[in-house]
């Protein structure tokens, strides 16, 4: 008689226990073909199950081919149906490896370009959402236009030529699922294997990676506190493109000046070459005045990026691409092929956001926040380590850059701040050319409360690697 363990006590069906545990059995060749399986009132009588459920199994087991039934002779093990069991690896997998640097409960973690979540207008936003839903057309619930949708492509143009100085059309504008997406697109529009980039030194570590991964060749520049060295643009080159963030340099955190813009685009003209210009968090700058974009200045030279990751949340997937008019119709492809097109309901909603006004008073509100936040950051890091600590790259963004004399950010000195309880993360770990930004680090405010900025500072002040 078939062995079938029932266990009454689980979520799953008595029909899904049953038709599991024969299909695990022949393919693991514990039921082997050509042998015949017990009828289903037999059973149904051993496992103390109704004749329905067996049934229900057989047939299931039937229709995907592990069984076959001979008339008036019963039912049998297919031909083909054992699999040959591959002794897995016993090894962790990355997301595990992930999960455990996930800070724990009591870990003060600077992570950097993390906004404060909590203050998501979540009532508004349900309200739209809500009307959205109620309101729409048919058709908008359907496959969308790769480039994205129109409403929300000339609400966003209008809302950037006003905030950002940007020279565009909604037809310029391609929306994406975050700017990774957008990044992507980029490289696979320009690049291809042994193609050159000019790129910030340092730059985020993601960002190398998907250029990498498209085959080209990195050609680092050195930054400071006013962003890319553009006097040590290499003349002897011919890049595909050069990538910046003018606004607030990742992770120095400099805003580059008007003669070095100029230098930029002078050099894109002479080599023929598009500047790709990282928007990321420009929104927020507590001094002076707000920067415009790089893009403004040459449309027809400049690949504008941006996303809401950092204003609103994470979570939208929501970014854009502003391109000159050649390349436009070559990026609706890739990104037709890349996913269709960015989930539709979520730009209508961030559209009529933005028109009432809902998206700049949001950032307004959060401004003021994060300037306080980092206010009490420099006061708290020029408290706990007075002379030994130089604070660069604090006059816009969600984090700031710390100079400590005669240390070396390791990743044992690293672990080693870890066991006072706070994670912070080293600029080395973003740079293309070692060795030149070792002792710094990279501290990011924008989630953390008043009193865990303090908490947080306090702690790393009194690590055995400050004492």
């Amino acid at each position: 008689m078939l062995w079938i363990p029932i266990d009454r006590t689980k979520d799953a069906p008595l029909i899904r226990q049953v038709y599991r545990q024969i299909r695990t059995a022949i393919l693991q060749g514990e039921l082997l073909a050509g042998e015949k399986l017990p009828s289903t009132r037999e059973l149904a009588n051993e496992l103390h199950v109704s004749r329905n459920v067996v049934i229900e199994a057989y047939d299931q087991l039937l229709a995907e081919g592990y069984l076959v039934t001979r008339q008036g002779a019963g039912t049998y093990v297919a031909e083909g149906t054992y699999l040959e069991q591959v002794p897995s690896e016993q090894t962790t997998s990355s997301f595990e490896q992930k999960v455990e640097l996930t800070p724990k409960k009591d870990m003060i973690d600077f992570r950097s370009g993390i906004p404060d979540l909590t203050f998501f207008p979540r009532r508004i936003w349900a309200k739209l959402s809500y009307e959205v839903c109620h309101d729409i057309s048919h058709s908008l619930l359907s496959y969308g236009n790769p480039e994205g949708v129109p409403e929300f492509r000339a609400i966003l143009a209008r809302y950037l030529v006003k905030t950002r100085g940007v020279h565009c059309q909604p037809e310029q504008l391609v929306i994406t699922s975050g700017a990774t997406q957008a990044l992507t697109l980029v490289a696979k529009l320009l690049l291809s294997e042994g193609e050159q980039v000019v790129i910030e030194d340092p730059i985020t570590h993601d960002i190398q990676s998907i250029f990498k991964s498209a085959g080209a060749s990195l050609y680092p520049v050195p930054v400071d506190e006013q962003g890319m060295r553009t006097e040590l643009l290499p003349s002897e080159l011919h890049p595909s493109f050069v990538f910046v963030t003018p606004s607030h340099q990742f992770p120095v955190g400099g805003a580059l000046p008007i003669q070095r813009r100029i230098q930029l685009i002078q050099f894109a003209r002479e080599k023929s070459c598009y500047l790709v210009e990282d928007d990321y968090d420009s929104e927020f700058r507590y001094e002076g005045a707000p920067v415009s974009s790089l893009q403004g200045l040459d449309p027809d030279r400049v690949i504008y990026i941006g996303s809401f990751s950092k204003i609103l949340s994470p979570a939208l997937r929501l970014g854009y691409l502003i391109l000159p008019l050649e390349l436009i119709e070559r990026c609706r492809q890739l990104k037709w092929f890349s996913d269709l097109h960015t989930p539709s309901l979520n730009q209508i909603i961030l559209g009529r956001f933005i028109e009432a006004g809902h998206l700049e008073r949001h950032i307004l509100k959060m401004k003021k926040r994060y300037k306080k936040r980092r206010d009490s950051l420099l006061r708290l890091l020029q408290h706990y380590f007075t002379d030994r600590v130089k604070i660069y790259g604090y006059s816009t963004g969600l984090h700031l850059i710390a100079e400590f004399q005669n240390i070396d950010f390791t990743e044992q000195v690293i672990e080693q701040i870890e066991k006072a309880g706070v994670r912070v993360y080293p600029v080395e770990q973003h740079t293309i050319v070692k060795g030149l930004h070792s002792n710094r680090l990279i501290i990011g405010y924008g989630h953390l409360r008043e009193e865990e900025l303090e908490e947080g500072v306090r702690r790393l002040g009194n690590s055995e690697v400050f004492k």
